[in-house]
């Protein structure tokens, strides 16, 4: 069972095992990130994860697009089962790191474990023309996005907006965003990940995708975002402002709650201590 820091001591340290061994210095995960690889990020609760197949898919087809290689979705099941039991929390923050090792494509399977996270304040955006490289994947790096989303924080907002050179919405730095216009979610679609919450999201909710114009940012009712960490409604893009529509977050943040979180099992049929 997860235990609580003394008062004024912070959250424990994160968790770190690499192919399931600990890992003796935390900051190599700093060599992981700068490094040629993806990853998936996901809420751990009571030993469930939300989408579970959905993140070994995107790890096996990134794998195999990344190194010519599968990434059987056993062995990453074993090895988070592992490094959430070994980390003594119940509920936690996990990230899946996968990267080459050597030749024949053998590949690493890095997990991270720490403090969960909960629900994010309401953002305000600043559109910013950038695409993510290799959009469709969930790569390592980001250097793009990280100083896009900083000099947005600067000019006083919340992050950054993601869009093409002709003017088309894509996604946030580290997040999708959806749009309402009283019908429907519309998700846009220039180049971007697909989160596992929006693809969650998505069949649950009224729903359409399509391409997203900056110019017509006015004539929706409201926005938010979505990643692994959090659901936050959005109160502006630029000189845009939306309402914070309580309504629809309750549906959304219901429609979240709905989806089944899946148990972590090992290869050898055991549990993840959940």
């Amino acid at each position: 069972m997860t235990t609580s820091p003394p008062p004024g001591s912070g959250p424990a340290p994160a968790y770190i095992e690499i192919d399931g061994v600990p890992a003796a210095d935390p900051g190599v995960l700093g060599a992981v990130m700068g490094g040629y690889g993806h990853f998936t990020a996901m809420q751990v609760r009571d030993g469930r994860v939300k989408g579970l197949g959905l993140h070994l898919d995107r790890l096996d087809r990134a794998t195999r697009e990344l190194f010519g290689a599968p990434l059987p979705g056993e062995r990453v099941r074993e090895l988070l089962g592992r490094a959430v039991r070994a980390s003594g929390r119940r509920d936690s923050s996990a990230r899946v790191y996968v990267y080459e090792d050597g030749p024949g494509f053998l590949v690493t399977v890095v997990v991270r474990e720490a403090a969960p996270d909960g629900l994010g304040a309401p953002q305000r955006l600043r559109s910013v023309d950038y695409l993510r490289p290799a959009a469709h994947l969930k790569h390592v790096g980001g250097f793009g996005q990280m100083y896009h989303g900083d000099a947005a924080r600067r000019a006083g907002f919340d992050g950054a907006l993601l869009t093409s050179p002709a003017g088309e919405v894509a996604e946030g730095a580290v997040s999708n965003v959806a749009f309402w216009d009283g019908t429907s979610l519309v998700w846009p679609t220039a180049p971007h990940l697909t989160g596992i919450t929006m693809a969650l999201l998505a069949p649950r909710l009224p729903s359409v995708h399509r391409a997203v114009a900056l110019d017509e940012l006015p004539s929706f009712r409201s926005a938010f975002t979505a990643n692994s960490r959090t659901i936050a409604p959005v109160t502006g893009v630029d000189r845009i402002a939306y309402p914070v529509d309580g309504e629809l977050m309750e549906r959304v943040l219901g429609a979240y709650a709905d989806a089944p979180g899946e148990k972590i099992v090992s290869a050898d049929g055991g549990g993840s201590g959940g």
